[in-house]
C-alpha cells in the first residue's frame, strides 16, 4: 500500500540550510568553483544506451514512473535502464553536494518540491536549464496556465514544473460527529473551544497540509499581507496561537493526522485535494468523510519539479531534456491523475480526466470530489511564500505556536 503525500513540504533541515545561507557548492579538484555544467555544444545524443539514476524527494514517481516508463520503452536506443532511489528532501541537498565535491555524481534527474528545489537554489547545485539549454526543451510557458507559470517561476530557470495541483487549505471532517460543520475561521475557532482535542493537523515545516494551512489561513483572515510573515500576519499569529490551545499535539507528519481522523480520535482536520482522495482510496480514512472550504480562501499553489545536478555529462543531458519535452506532452501528463494523490496532478493545458488511464478515471468517479472543479475555477490562488519567507514562518510557528506541543509521529 502507497503512503500518499510522504514529502511535500520536509524543511526541517534543508530551513537549516537556508538560514545559514550556505554558498555554492565545488569540487575538490575544481579550485572551489562550482560542479560544471555541460557545454550547450557537448549536449548530445549518446552513441548507446545509457542509465538514468532519477532520484524522488517528494513522492513524485507515484505520479510519473509510467511516464518514465514509457519513454524508455519507446527509446531503447537511448535509454538502456532507469534507476529509482527515494529519500526524504532535507536529505538531497547534502547528497547532491557530497557528490558533486567528491567528483562522482550517480544522480542525474531530481523529483521535488519547492524545498529540496530552494535548497537546491541556495547552494547552486542545479543546472541552469532555462537558461543555456532552452533550445532543447519545450517552449513551457506556452504550456502552462497562470497558475503553474507562477510556480514555475519559482525555480528560476533551473527546474522544470512536471505536476501541479492548487493543494488547499480545506477542512476534512467526520459528518457523523460534526454535523454542522465550520464555514468561516471564527466558526472553526469556536468549533475547538467546545469540541477541545477533536482538531488536528500537523507541524507545517513536516506537512503539505499543515504548511497550506498556514500559508492560506492570512487570506482568510484578510491580514494585512499574507506574502510577510513577519510584518504582515498579526492576525494569523494571534488566530493560531488561540486555536492551539485546543489542540492536543501536533504530529510530525501527515499521515498521523489522517489515522487518528480515520480511527475517531479526531473530528476535523486541515486537508488538501490530494490528502482528502488519496486516503480514502486508500483506505486509510473512510470513504464518507467530507471536506469544505472556508468563506474567503485563497488556493496556496504546489508543484513538484524535474531538476538536474551540475556534474552530468552532456550524453545524459541531451537524453534527459528529451525525456522532459516527452513528460509534458498532454498524452503522457494524463498519468498524473493517477488515485488523486496530487489532484488533479496534469502541469500542461488540455488534459482532461477521460484523457487518463481507466483506473484513474474510476478512482476520481468514486472517490473524487464533484465540487472541486468549481471550487478550483472558481477561486483565487497564490503561490507559496518564497523559501526565506517560509523558514521565517516556520520558525515563527515552532516558536510561538505549537513547536512544545509537536510529538514525531
Amino acid at each position: 500500500m502507497r503512503s500518499p503525500r510522504t514529502s511535500v513540504l520536509a524543511l526541517t533541515l534543508a530551513s537549516g540550510c537556508l538560514m545559514a545561507g550556505l554558498v555554492s557548492c565545488g569540487s575538490p579538484d575544481s579550485g572551489g568553483k562550482a560542479a560544471a555544467e555541460p557545454s550547450p555544444a557537448d549536449v548530445k545524443m549518446p552513441s548507446k544506451p545509457v542509465t538514468l539514476n532519477i532520484i524522488d524527494v517528494a513522492g513524485n514517481l507515484q505520479l510519473t514512473q509510467p511516464i518514465f516508463d514509457n519513454y524508455k520503452a519507446q527509446h531503447p536506443k537511448l535509454v538502456k535502464n532507469i534507476t529509482y532511489t527515494k529519500v526524504t528532501a532535507p536529505e538531497l541537498a547534502g547528497k547532491v553536494k557530497a557528490q558533486q565535491d567528491a567528483g562522482r555524481l550517480d544522480i542525474d534527474l531530481v523529483l521535488t518540491g519547492t524545498d529540496g528545489l530552494s535548497a537546491g537554489l541556495e547552494q547552486n547545485l542545479w543546472i541552469d536549464l532555462m537558461g543555456k539549454y532552452a533550445d532543447k526543451l519545450p517552449a513551457i510557458n506556452t504550456l502552462y496556465d497562470d497558475p503553474v507559470a507562477k510556480m514555475q517561476e519559482l525555480a528560476k530557470g533551473k527546474g522544470i514544473v512536471v505536476t501541479y495541483y492548487p493543494s488547499g487549505p480545506l477542512i476534512e471532517y467526520n459528518p457523523k460527529t460534526v454535523p454542522n460543520p465550520p464555514k468561516t475561521a471564527e466558526d472553526l475557532l469556536a468549533w475547538a473551544k467546545a469540541h477541545p482535542k477533536k482538531l488536528i493537523y500537523a507541524r507545517p515545516a513536516n506537512s503539505g497540509p499543515g504548511r497550506t494551512w498556514l500559508m492560506g489561513l492570512p487570506y482568510i483572515l484578510k491580514d494585512s499581507d499574507p506574502k510577510d510573515p513577519v510584518n504582515g500576519w498579526t492576525k494569523t499569529w494571534a488566530y493560531l496561537k488561540e486555536l492551539g490551545k485546543y489542540v492536543e499535539y501536533y504530529p510530525t507528519g501527515t499521515a498521523q493526522t489522517m489515522k487518528e481522523l480515520g480511527e475517531g480520535s479526531r473530528d476535523i482536520t486541515l486537508t488538501t485535494t490530494g490528502w482528502d482522495i488519496n486516503p480514502r482510496v486508500l483506505g486509510q480514512v473512510p470513504k464518507e468523510i467530507k471536506t469544505q472550504s472556508l468563506n474567503g480562501f485563497t488556493w496556496v499553489t504546489d508543484a513538484h519539479y524535474m531538476v538536474v545536478p551540475k556534474g552530468i555529462s552532456g550524453e545524459k543531458l541531451a537524453v534527459l531534456t528529451d525525456l522532459m519535452k516527452f513528460a509534458l506532452t498532454p498524452q503522457q501528463q494524463a498519468y498524473t491523475y493517477d488515485k488523486g494523490y496530487f489532484y488533479p496532478g496534469p502541469a500542461v493545458k488540455g488534459v482532461p480526466l477521460s484523457m487518463a488511464p481507466a483506473d484513474s478515471q474510476k478512482v476520481i468517479a468514486e472517490y473524487g470530489r464533484p465540487e472541486y472543479d468549481k471550487l478550483i475555477a472558481d477561486n483565487p490562488k497564490a503561490p507559496p511564500l518564497e523559501p526565506t519567507d517560509m523558514v521565517k514562518a516556520f520558525d515563527t510557528w515552532d516558536r510561538e505556536v505549537g513547536g512544545q506541543k509537536v510529538k514525531k509521529s
